[in-house]
């Protein structure tokens, strides 16, 4: 068995030929001539009666990009060997399902004890672009395994900063989905090397409230603690871990949102402290991708349009912000791929309120003008934004011609 300690091996997996034949891969599974097509003409394309506007940004971002690259590059540099994963690569099923029919296994994001005893020192472990927990690359080192790490720069920037909190005994406050791999991640860091940091986790402003009022006014830590179930870190006491708090986010998240809940603890710790915010600090972490196919999905939502498509996986969580920006202007149908686009009387989509697939009825019109925006999620490659264009044209009777 090797040495846990000791650094991963490392096998420079880019070289120039191996690339050439990723990306050669690559683009049969995931490049779309059409999409480039519409995108150098200013991102409109007119069909008979359909105008379908896309956003200036969307799809996969580079984060994206090289997590996928790393894993088809190892799929061909380990042919010989059993190929893991840990969870998925990125939120797009399409996506997982191409990996899985390359050969990549799949483990979950948090193995159990024996899927990990399962492990050789032969086999290879591909960590996704979300980052995985520091116990579970731990315990895959343990076996003696080779490790593809395809974590997000963006991602790994946000673990720098939750860990200088924790030496210098500052809470990390994350702004994120407790569940979500990134933020689990994340979190494993904010305790520090020596695992004694902290950490709480909060979803979104209505949670940051009462994380305000308790900095200000104090009250029950049973009660809070309860609030907060799963979304701290062991041993967290909300009277003494909120003394000094820095705040960090999973990088997929609403920028607004991160800002107002970021604003908002600042003013509480000024408040308790007599105008002082020594005591809290805050860095901008929020993905530059993420950021950028939200303020052109602002852009987009300028231009006159009757309805707008939102591609991604459900579980996408920077696809699930651009729905929201969406549905607060106008018709907003969130789908996986075309398949969703049943017929021009019926629509499968996710539904953020029931967090299911939903299925609605004459929501695509078949005569008279129509001008659709379509946007996707840093996730999404845009071969499926091209089926989804096709398919609304099919739909609505108008050629591509």
């Amino acid at each position: 068995m090797s040495d846990p300690t000791a650094p991963a091996k490392r096998i420079n997996l880019r070289t120039p030929d191996v690339m050439a034949r990723v990306q050669e891969q690559v683009e049969e599974h995931y490049r779309s001539s059409l999409v480039e097509t519409i995108r150098a003409n200013g991102g409109i394309f007119h069909a008979g009666k359909t105008t379908v506007r896309l956003a200036k940004q969307f799809g996969f971002c580079y984060g994206v990009e090289r997590a996928i690259d790393l894993a088809y590059a190892a799929a061909k540099v380990f042919s010989d060997r059993r190929i893991f994963l840990l969870g998925e690569i990125i939120h797009n099923p399409d996506v997982n399902g191409q990996m899985e029919a390359m050969g990549i296994r799949y483990l979950p994001a948090r193995p159990t004890s024996s899927q990990l005893m399962d492990l050789t020192s032969d086999d290879v472990v591909i960590v996704p672009a979300f980052g995985a927990e520091v116990a579970t690359v731990a315990s895959v080192k343990e076996r003696g395994c080779q490790i593809v790490d395809t974590t997000c720069g963006d991602v790994m920037s946000v673990w720098k900063r939750v860990r200088q909190n924790a030496s210098e005994q500052v809470t990390s406050i994350i702004h994120g989905k407790a569940s979500h791999e990134e933020t689990r991640a994340t979190a494993s860091r904010a305790l520090g090397t020596d695992a004694k940091g902290h950490y709480l986790i909060v979803l979104d402003l209505k949670q940051t409230r009462e994380v305000c009022r308790f900095i200000v006014e104090g009250g029950d830590p049973e009660a809070f603690m309860a609030r907060f179930r799963g979304a701290t870190s062991e041993g967290f006491d909300p009277a003494l871990h909120l003394q000094r708090i820095g705040v960090a986010n999973q990088t997929t998240m609403l920028r607004s949102e991160t800002e107002a809940i970021q604003r908002q603890l600042r003013e509480a710790i000024a408040q308790r402290d007599g105008g002082s915010a020594e005591n809290f600090r805050y860095f901008d972490t929020i993905c530059g991708a993420t950021q950028e196919r939200q303020d052109a999905l602002f852009q987009l939502l300028n231009e006159q349009l009757d309805l707008l498509l939102v591609v991604g996986g459900y579980n996408s969580s920077n696809t699930t912000h651009l729905v929201e920006i969406g549905a607060e202007k106008l018709p907003t149908w969130f789908v996986r791929n075309a398949t969703c686009l049943v017929s021009a009387q019926e629509i499968r989509h996710f539904d953020l309120h029931t967090k299911t697939e939903q299925t609605s009825h004459d929501w695509l019109p078949v005569s008279g003008d129509l001008r659709i925006g379509i946007t996707a999620g840093a996730s999404c490659p845009n071969n499926l934004i091209e089926d989804t264009i096709r398919r609304v044209l099919e739909l609505r009777g108008d050629s591509l011609a």
